[in-house]
């Protein structure tokens, strides 16, 4: 959901969004990105690898994940865990995380404090020393998270399912943290392929905003970072292609631990495009005015309200990929109502939005709500910092992450009507119900 609506007057008088970014390219071709905000004395420092889960060999799912964790452990002049103890001693905190496109890694400290974040990440992305206990500990670790956030929740079951349906090619279709069978068999060889490989300067953004001048930051860089070499051997970033979808695909997943039946939706949606982010910005709208709200989007009125033959619909899109993104619609049925039922009505009122298209009444509100969300998005150092990371982790520049906001307020109901006639297919469509039995269909 968007953030609710500014009152009117503070829109119109609301400062230019363009952020403060200074950027290098360091001689070993690590990017350096500078955001600065100095309304207080703080600082966030980002490291991003441009290689995630999709980027994974055949074989070795969840090692891009594996071996976030195994960087907290020791390097050549650092015990394991030091970092994050130094870290907090310093009143800062650090964490982690793995997508599909990056992995990346940060810390939030006192602006004074930077150039000892630096000194302690340059070590790890150069100096990591694991033994085969790391190994042995940290797998452990990987498998029960597994364990815990997906064999444990029937719904995250349903989602990796579908999402392998979704997409049969592609690495998109394997989860983040890997299949279960290739992570007990994930090693040292494994680990360090990857890391020697990827976790090099030219594969890397660094990311410092806040209370910081962008010489200071340059400086620091240079000294930290510039003398680890780059990697002559980094592989293009080339990942197998979705063939083109020429059936509908359908599945069930019945799991006596689901327990509200729904269906979900989801068809395979373009990305953000660097220097072209309209049909991107038109499918942002589009998610707004099918299932952005209970009280106003399409769905919700004519299955929530109007019919009450759904108790939550919903709409999601998600283009910041380096590939293919995704776009899906969700309906949880009421009481009473079946899942034929409900799909039949959802079915209805999409066929009734692409006859009709959106109203400007909707559009000027969704684009009120997209300009708020942006303003407020200005309140977060740490919230710029990942939005410039993931932007350029996916192959979009400074410029396009400087022009979305402007893109998004250009939207019309004419591109946004184009783009839903373009997506609901029902041949590119891939549809899953949710149910504890099947003896309840």
């Amino acid at each position: 959901m968007l953030r609710r609506l500014l009152p009117l007057m503070m829109l119109t008088a609301a400062p230019a969004l363009a952020d403060d970014v200074t950027t290098f390219t360091l001689d070993n071709g690590m990017e350096v990105v500078v955001i600065e905000d100095h309304r207080a004395q703080a600082v966030v420092h980002m490291v991003w690898y441009k290689a995630g889960s999709a980027d994974e060999p055949l074989g070795s799912s969840g090692v891009a994940h594996f071996l976030e964790h195994l960087m907290f452990k020791a390097t050549d002049t650092m015990a394991s865990g030091q970092l994050s103890a130094v870290v907090a001693a310093n009143g800062g905190d650090d964490n982690a995380f793995t997508s599909y496109d990056y992995t990346a890694y940060f810390q939030r400290v006192a602006a004074d404090r930077l150039d000892l974040m630096m000194q302690m990440e340059a070590d790890r992305m150069n100096n990591l020393a694991l033994t085969e206990d790391d190994i042995t500990t940290e797998r452990q670790v990987i498998l029960e998270e597994r364990a815990q956030r997906t064999e444990n929740n029937p719904n995250a079951i349903a989602r990796e399912q579908i999402r392998a349906a979704l997409f049969m090619n592609h690495r998109y279709g394997l989860p983040i943290i890997g299949w279960e069978h290739e992570m007990r068999q994930l090693d040292m060889a494994d680990v360090h392929a990857w890391y020697d490989t990827y976790y090099s300067p030219n594969d890397a953004i660094l990311i410092v905003a806040g209370d910081v001048r962008p010489d200071e930051v340059l400086a620091m860089a240079q000294a930290h970072y510039g003398p680890i070499p780059s990697e002559p051997t980094l592989p293009a970033r080339l990942r197998p292609e979705e063939p083109p979808q020429r059936a509908e695909r359908r599945l069930i997943y019945a799991d006596p631990r689901v327990s509200q039946p729904y269906l979900t939706r989801s068809y395979l949606a373009p990305e953000r495009d660097p220097g072209d982010q309209t049909a991107a910005a038109a499918l942002v709208y589009l998610a707004e005015v099918l299932g952005g709200s209970s009280f106003t989007s399409v769905l919700g009125e004519k299955l929530t309200f109007d019919t009450q033959t759904a108790i939550f619909t919903g709409a999601g899109y998600d283009g910041d990929t380096l590939d293919d993104g995704t776009f899906s619609l969700t309906v949880v049925p009421a009481e009473g109502i079946s899942l034929q039922t409900a799909e039949a009505a959802m079915d209805t009122a999409i066929a009734d939005f692409l006859t009709t298209g959106p109203e400007m009444a909707q559009m000027e509100r969704i684009r009120t709500q997209l300009l708020a969300s942006e303003i407020y998005a200005k309140d977060s150092v740490e919230g710029l910092a990942r939005r410039y990371g993931a932007a350029l982790s996916i192959g979009l520049s400074v410029q396009d992450v400087q022009d979305w906001p402007d893109v998004l307020q250009a939207v019309t109901a004419q591109e946004v009507l184009d783009a839903a006639r373009a997506l609901f297919n029902p041949d590119h469509a891939v549809t899953g119900w949710v149910v504890p039995s099947r003896e309840e269909l």
